[in-house]
């Protein structure tokens, strides 16, 4: 007797197709098509997910900085003086209270500055 293989054809396309929803024209209806782009999706997903980190810190770089500006004092000025005040706090930290708490990052300058 002869076997057929379309339903698992059809499974494996429906996999495909699911995770090609949402995509551009006739990525998301051919196969073919459907099947490169979630191929190039996933090498692209993974290249980022290790980027993400680093662009993260630029983020939080930039909003120390730009908070700094007001005091007249250079990022890599303050980290210095961050250091040699023996002040162990991240980057994370540092930009969310230059955002959300200016007082207790005044108060950081300060005790760094001295």
């Amino acid at each position: 007797m002869r076997v057929k293989g379309g339903i698992v054809t059809k499974r494996r396309h429906k996999k495909v197709l699911e995770l090609a929803k949402g995509y551009r024209q006739s990525r998301s209806k051919n196969f073919r098509k459907a099947k490169e782009a979630v191929l190039h999706a996933g090498q692209y997903s993974y290249v980022h997910r290790r980027k993400r980190p680093g662009q993260l810190r630029q983020v939080w770089i930039r909003r120390i900085s730009i908070a700094l500006e007001q005091f007249d004092i250079s990022y890599s000025k303050f980290m210095a003086d961050l250091k040699a005040a023996k002040v162990e706090i991240n980057r994370k930290m540092l930009a969310e209270l230059a955002v959300n708490q200016p007082e207790i990052f005044k108060s950081l300058t300060t005790l760094a500055t001295k």
